[in-house]
């Protein structure tokens, strides 16, 4: 389990001692949860949801419903493996009940553009556009968030050696789209 230590004021403080005191009915507590996993959260929710007008709502309900679901966390398993889990399902949820995915990007992208060089954000979204939404999941957690195979697997209820095998599909398939695009690619061993 992951101890993450967060700066309150001078101090440093760990999560697991956060998420007690806000149990306990010590709301303002709560914040420094907010302040330390939104940026990371936001992201997770950005990349999958294809916009930051959706990203950020999103964020915004996850914090909500982590605050009102705070009594049914428990020590089983880190705190930022809890609340991506809800970030997850919220995205899936959100994601079902529109019948677009990416589309604002895909008009985005399909605009005509100025010459210039792709930008780095341009590329990422090519990639992640070649995913399925299950893929894009399983790739931000494990590439972007470095969550193991067995949290990734807690947070998406899909057995940690079926979340591996699919890792290295989901690793191969970008490889060959990258060689196809005539570009490098070289990973990490994560």
């Amino acid at each position: 389990m992951n101890k993450v230590n967060i700066s309150e004021g001078t101090s440093t403080v760990k999560i697991e001692y956060v998420v007690e005191q806000v149990k306990l009915g010590d709301k303002q507590k709560y914040t420094i949860i907010i302040n330390r996993f939104q940026k990371q959260i936001y992201l997770y929710c950005y990349y999958l949801l294809g916009n930051k007008e959706d990203a950020e709502d999103a964020v915004q309900d996850i914090f909500i419903k982590g605050f009102e679901n705070m009594d049914k966390f428990t020590n089983n398993t880190s705190y930022s493996a809890w609340l991506y889990k809800i970030a997850y399902n919220h995205c899936i949820n959100l994601i079902k009940r529109r019948s677009r995915f990416y589309n604002v990007l895909k008009q985005y992208k399909n605009q005509e553009f100025q010459m210039r060089e792709p930008n780095h954000t341009e590329i990422i979204h090519e990639l992640l556009d070649q995913l399925n939404s299950e893929e894009k999941h399983i790739l931000l957690l494990r590439a972007v968030e470095e969550y193991t195979f067995e949290e990734i697997s807690i947070i998406m209820d899909i057995k940690a050696a079926t979340i591996r095998k699919k890792y290295e599909r989901i690793r191969k398939k970008l490889h060959q789209f990258i060689k196809k695009k005539g570009g490098n690619c070289i990973w990490v061993n994560t």
